[in-house]
């Protein structure tokens, strides 16, 4: 996979106008309440998936450089995910990717994905990537990028880890089954050794 500098740009044509795929910065924080409301919504709809993150850390991710956003030239926000470590470093996840509705089907959530993944990688080169989804689309996706399907034993075992799955409907059963498994699949991608 090829390391990306942080401040790479893709557009992509759309009939809304160009939008930009780039690193969050600063002046995206404005788009954080709208991202926050658009995760639960999105979560209630589909009945599972992705939990709800406060608008305070969206903020958070995109002043630490730890965030992907997709916005329109005209300034519509389009799309979203951001990063978090684990265990020092030796993890990092990939969370909360979200398109806004009107721009679903463009293939905008694999252009965030991938840029996701190159900004986790360049920040942290050893660290083992993980995701847990519910999605058939995402897991297409994470596959086509070289994640793996695993136990839920070889993701971060930090308990602050599953604090981001409480506000999921599907909390119960990752309680009762003591986290060992839940309706989300675990994939991880693993740094080639040098």
């Amino acid at each position: 996979m090829e390391t990306a500098s942080i401040n790479t740009e893709d557009t992509v044509p759309d009939i809304a106008g160009d939008i930009i795929i780039r690193t969050a910065h600063a002046g995206d924080v404005q788009y954080a309440d709208v991202i926050s409301a658009e995760m639960e919504s999105s979560a209630k709809a589909r009945g599972t998936g992705i939990s709800k993150r406060p608008p305070s850390l969206i903020r958070d991710k995109i002043l630490q450089g730890k965030a992907v956003i997709a916005v329109c030239k005209n300034g519509l926000w389009a799309g979203f995910s951001y990063l978090q470590t684990w265990e020092h470093g030796a993890f990092v996840s990939n969370s909360g990717l979200i398109v806004s509705p009107a721009f679903r089907e463009k293939g905008i959530a694999a252009l965030i994905k991938e840029k996701i993944v190159r900004l986790s990688r360049l920040l942290y080169p050893a660290a083992k990537i993980c995701s847990i989804t519910t999605s058939a689309a995402v897991m297409k996706l994470n596959n086509r990028l070289g994640f793996e399907p695993v136990t839920y034993a070889a993701l971060p075992q930090d308990p602050a880890f599953w604090e981001g799955c409480r506000s999921c409907v599907n909390h119960g059963i990752l309680c009762s089954k003591q986290r060992r498994n839940c309706l989300c699949t675990a994939l991880l991608f693993t740094p080639p050794h040098d």
